[in-house]
């Protein structure tokens, strides 16, 4: 071939787009099932199974409601859950989170004597157990930091006595990975591993959460303890600090407006990385759906897709049960 005819020859990015075949086969971001974490409410009760008003399709249940959702998720392929406890009574010392009767740890002992395939990891913090919905140990209208960790450290140990694979704190005070690590530890539970909520951002899209596990601060607010949402460089310190505190996983909430800090963080660390799609994202997504105005399930597959092309190696998500069906061909 002649040097000038060479020079004429275009590039044309478009012939890899024609068909859908061709789409698939050069695609560079798959979401998996495997990728993704259900989050579940769990209370009192029995035979229980209440919508969150501001969440459709997720559900406060009971713990044997809770084992058949499990057993279900595990069919479907989703290879992991996140409890959160929502206690019948509250105090300011948030008891109820690591009480041996607690029910989070009744639910982790129910699970896992049923679905043993099902990696079952748990919610540490102290907001839905106190009195005043604060993520920790509270005087003169200021959250304590080290007291706190004690009770984290304690929770995740009664956690752990349950059968949890996974503890996740999230509370945001400094040096609890450590602190529930050391615990941990010394209670022979070395194998347990710990995702750090290492990057939690004050944010705006918790709201249907807090309505669903009854969690809202009675005064004020966690900024004092939680990321503002400005602190790019901020959050990498926090993610570094986790993970020289043994962090197994760490993890960036929410997900969808902090995507340039999971980026971020898959540059520079090679710990896995857990994203949140928090409450807030989900129920944006099944407002406009019941509307009419978007696609519910072309928009959730663009938003998973985003925040795996990302950089999160796991994504926690109120979709996942949706979208493992989506992938076998279901109705929903």
């Amino acid at each position: 071939m002649m040097l000038r005819e060479r020079e004429k020859i275009v590039v044309r990015l478009r012939r890899l787009r024609r068909s859908g075949q061709l789409r698939k086969l050069v695609r560079e971001t798959r979401v998996s099932t495997s990728d993704l974490v259900q989050p579940i409410f769990v209370r009192e009760g029995e035979k229980v199974r209440e919508e969150v008003e501001q969440m459709p399709g997720v559900y406060r249940m009971s713990i044997d409601m809770l084992v058949d959702e499990a057993k279900e998720l595990e069919e479907l392929g989703v290879p992991a859950i996140l409890l959160f406890g929502i206690p019948s009574a509250k105090d300011e010392r948030g008891s109820g989170a690591y009480s041996s009767d607690g029910i989070v740890q009744r639910a982790v002992r129910a699970v896992k004597s049923e679905v043993s395939g099902l990696v079952v990891m748990t919610d540490v913090c102290l907001c839905q157990y106190t009195s005043h919905g604060h993520c920790g140990i509270v005087a003169n209208g200021v959250v304590l930091n080290d007291i706190t960790l004690e009770l984290l450290a304690r929770t995740a140990v009664s956690h752990a006595e349950a059968g949890a694979d996974v503890v996740a704190p999230s509370a945001m005070m400094d040096h609890q990975v450590a602190a529930i690590r050391e615990a941990l530890d010394n209670e022979g539970f070395s194998d347990v591993a710990i995702m750090g909520y290492s990057a939690k951002f004050a944010s705006s899209f918790y709201g249907p959460f807090r309505e669903a596990a009854y969690s809202a601060p009675a005064f004020g607010d966690r900024r004092s303890y939680q990321m503002d949402m400005g602190n790019a460089r901020e959050a990498l310190r926090e993610i570094e600090q986790d993970i020289r505190e043994g962090a197994d996983i760490v993890m960036v909430k929410p997900a969808l407006a902090y995507l340039d800090v999971i980026a971020r963080a898959r540059s520079r660390f090679s710990t896995p990385i857990a994203a949140y799609s928090v409450s807030g994202e989900y129920s944006l997504i099944k407002a406009a759906a019941s509307k009419g105005w978007i696609d519910e399930r072309a928009i959730a597959l663009e938003v998973l897709t985003a925040i795996k092309r990302a950089g999160a190696d796991i994504i926690i998500t109120y979709f996942a049960r949706d979208f493992a069906r989506w992938q076998r061909g279901e109705d929903i």
